[in-house]
């Protein structure tokens, strides 16, 4: 093919800017079903689903039923020497509030219930005819995306089902007519989430607005534009405010480094008396007995349960510790690293690290189910104590600290991508 035919097919194609590397990347027309991700990072940049906007919104009633189901019956039981206790997933937070423990039982209600149903409720909104408002339509397609990261009901299931393993030791455990419908739910957002595409959500909401002549196979800042983060309309690099979305912004987040260091020295302070203090408080016939995240490990391992307490450790010792190194060789990379470089690996590093570290909740959301189900008066009774409320913000703040990583940082040094265009075919879901 000549060089001017080549020319006038890539005009056909839109330019999408990568995200986490900055490449201005040509796509062509998806076919449904397929989705394009970039040629240097192999980040999702657009995906053509078959229904874009009547799926999610089928999955996000169907989630927002579920949820409704789950609330209204005895979520787990418990029975001990006779003895039987029954909760609801509204009496988790509330048994946490009545009992002062008022952190621990915001943590449960904002990451596990509303913030999920937020989300749900968000994409019916964007997703349907409805007639909103344009700034509202705005302001919930901003804060959707933000908040997918908190949205963290899948994990409390998980340590629903590690505090079982725990209770067993202790009585009879028993599933109520609210779990499997919470588990539908927990599948159905997160399927939700996945068929939603940012890209085609805002072009239903308003044509981006039209951008500088740019080259595919080249970055954005070389070029001078920039990507608005939340629109992902792509702008010129000195314009402050995204004509569409209204979001300010910047070619890099400014003064990235410095907030992910303090966020992650803010992080390693706090976590070490997260694991030297108390955790939980396990009464049983006028016994107190304190256990730490480590003595909990230890104490699993001991019953025998070794897949449970590897799930922990992992959870909740080592997950914390390696993404507290890994967040700060991202840092050292990206502001002192020369010569010889691999920014392949190193953004590797830094989607696991995104992704892993919500998952050390699962600790937080163990110790408020049993605290909540184990209320068995002097037989037995389990407490939350202050180490736990340490350990979840040792977790909030490690998620602040990678959220404020620029990623795009890795790969400015890189100067291999300056004359060679990198242009991917799209791939079949």
């Amino acid at each position: 093919m000549c060089s001017g035919q080549h020319s006038c097919h890539e005009e056909q194609h839109e330019q999408i800017l990568c995200p986490q590397c900055d490449l201005v990347v040509s796509v062509p027309e998806l076919a449904q079903g397929t989705k394009a991700t970039c040629p240097r990072c192999h980040t999702l940049l657009t995906a053509r689903w078959r229904q874009p906007f009547y799926q999610p919104v089928a999955l996000a009633i169907s989630a927002l039923f579920m949820l409704l189901m789950a609330c209204q019956f005895t979520f787990v039981s418990m029975e001990v020497a006779g003895i039987t206790n029954n909760i609801t997933l509204m009496q988790i937070p509330t048994v946490m509030f009545s009992e002062n423990y008022v952190e621990l039982g915001a943590f449960f209600l904002l990451f596990v219930q509303v913030v999920p149903a937020f989300c749900m409720i968000a994409i019916l909104l964007l997703c349907t005819p409805i007639k909103l408002p344009r700034k509202l339509q705005i302001w919930l397609s901003r804060i959707l995306f933000q908040l997918k990261s908190w949205c963290m009901a899948e994990i409390f299931l998980a340590g629903i089902l590690v505090s079982f393993v725990k209770l067993m030791a202790y009585g009879d455990i028993g599933l109520g007519l609210s779990f499997l419908p919470y588990v539908l739910y927990c599948l159905l957002q997160i399927r939700a989430f996945q068929c939603l595409d940012r890209h085609t959500l805002w072009e239903k909401l308003e044509s981006r607005p039209a951008y500088p002549k740019i080259e595919s196979g080249k970055t954005g800042l070389k070029q001078g534009v920039r990507l608005c983060r939340s629109c992902t309309a792509i702008l010129p690099a000195d314009q402050y405010e995204c004509s569409r979305c209204e979001v300010k912004g910047y070619a890099r987040k400014p003064h990235s480094l410095q907030w992910t260091l303090s966020f992650l020295i803010t992080s390693l302070i706090l976590y070490i008396p997260a694991n030297l203090l108390p955790i939980m408080v396990t009464e049983s016939l006028g016994n107190n007995l304190y256990s730490t995240i480590m003595a909990g490990v230890i104490l699993l391992w001991e019953d025998g349960s070794y897949p449970v307490a590897m799930v922990i450790f992992i959870a909740s010792i080592m997950v914390p510790s390696l993404k507290m190194v890994a967040i700060g060789w991202l840092c050292w990379d990206a502001h002192k690293a020369k010569g010889k470089r691999d920014p392949a690996r190193m953004h590797f590093l830094y989607e696991v690290v995104e992704y892993v570290g919500r998952w050390s909740m699962i600790d937080v959301f163990v110790i408020a189910v049993l605290a909540s189900l184990v209320r068995m008066g002097r037989l037995m009774s389990i407490y939350p104590d202050f180490g736990v409320v340490l350990f979840a913000l040792v977790v909030v703040l490690t998620m602040f600290s990678a959220m404020m990583f620029d990623p795009r940082l890795t790969w400015d040094k890189c100067t291999a991508d300056d004359d060679k265009p990198m242009i991917k075919e799209p791939k079949g879901d």
